[in-house]
């Protein structure tokens, strides 16, 4: 909108954009800071990423690398302490696991997270790609892996329009569930926010797909935004697995997700993305007591020792002494 189209000194001084700081980084980057009306946003997380970033992030040479001041979302409704509070773990790090390869039926399924769950594991996770396919059915899979599962929490993946997600939380709520995967830059952050606003006593773990479909930092998208919208838990690709995150990148993520910051809980970072039970005692050491560690095929690679290698995951959890 050029300026000089605009007549009114309210839209002027209190609406538009104003360049408060230009940086020079050297090498032609620069660091610049933009000041946005929050009245732009309306309470709406999805107009907030339009606000933050929307047309800008078409530019091939910008990235979006953090958000401040007063952002109007609650964040989280239960946080750490809530999804300690659900499987009874205190002062150790959080255990999870993920169910996979697509194509299984929900009995084969049911079978896996039973043997995670003899294991001991906290928390079983559907793989983020599994939906409503016709060879597991939504709700035939939530009702057989919740009646396999005894203490662990079962966490299954919405997918589809906020309707279809309304009724998979309904489901699940009626086998016990009460927690639940979802993935941000799939669903729609209003659907999202939605979902949190209309289901308080429901978790939520945000997983990372098409997070590194904008340039958007990841310490901030995962990290700080999935807090703020509503996540209790967000599950980020680690250093040294099957995604190219360095070390430095991962140690901001998780300390956006648990930082301090005014009436707004904590989210606990769950690294992944091709992690094994050998590296649980150096994720520890880096991570500290409040993660949850979240290793899929590396336990499922053991087939028949499923449940003994989830056993060895679990005790090197619970057995370790932090630094």
């Amino acid at each position: 909108m050029p300026l000089k189209a605009i007549d009114d000194q309210h839209i002027l001084g209190d609406i538009v954009g104003a360049v408060e700081s230009i940086d020079d980084c050297g090498d032609g980057v620069f660091d610049v800071r933009i000041a946005l009306s929050a009245a732009t946003v309306g309470g709406d997380a999805g107009q907030f990423l339009n606000m933050a970033f929307g047309n800008t992030s078409l530019h091939d040479d910008v990235v979006l690398v953090d958000v401040d001041g007063q952002l109007p979302f609650p964040g989280p409704q239960h946080g750490i302490d809530g999804l300690r509070q659900r499987v009874g773990a205190y002062g150790r790090a959080l255990t999870c696991s993920a169910l996979k390869p697509q194509g299984l039926p929900a009995a084969r399924l049911a079978a896996l997270a039973e043997r995670f769950a003899r294991g001991g594991i906290d928390f079983i996770k559907d793989d983020h790609g599994l939906a409503d396919q016709s060879y597991s059915p939504f709700a035939e899979r939530v009702a057989a892996i919740a009646g396999a599962v005894g203490r662990t929490r079962y966490v299954p993946s919405l997918s589809g329009n906020l309707e279809t997600m309304r009724r998979q939380v309904e489901i699940s709520g009626a086998c016990g569930i009460d927690t639940m995967l979802i993935a941000p830059m799939i669903a729609g952050w209003s659907t999202f926010q939605a979902l949190v606003r209309d289901y308080p006593g429901v978790a939520f773990l945000a997983h990372p797909s098409m997070g590194g479909a904008a340039r958007i930092a990841p310490e901030l998208l995962i990290g700080k935004l999935f807090r703020l919208i509503g996540a209790d838990a967000v599950i980020f690709p680690n250093h040294g697995g099957r995604f190219g995150y360095t070390p430095d990148v991962c140690r901001r993520l998780a300390e956006q997700a648990r930082a301090p910051r005014d009436g707004i809980r904590s989210s606990i970072p769950v690294p992944a993305g091709g992690m094994t039970v050998d590296r649980v005692p150096e994720m520890l050491d880096f991570y500290g007591v409040d993660v949850m560690l979240l290793i899929g095929g590396n336990l499922l690679a053991a087939r028949e020792q499923l449940t003994d290698r989830t056993a060895n995951f679990t005790r090197a959890v619970a057995q370790h002494r932090y630094r």
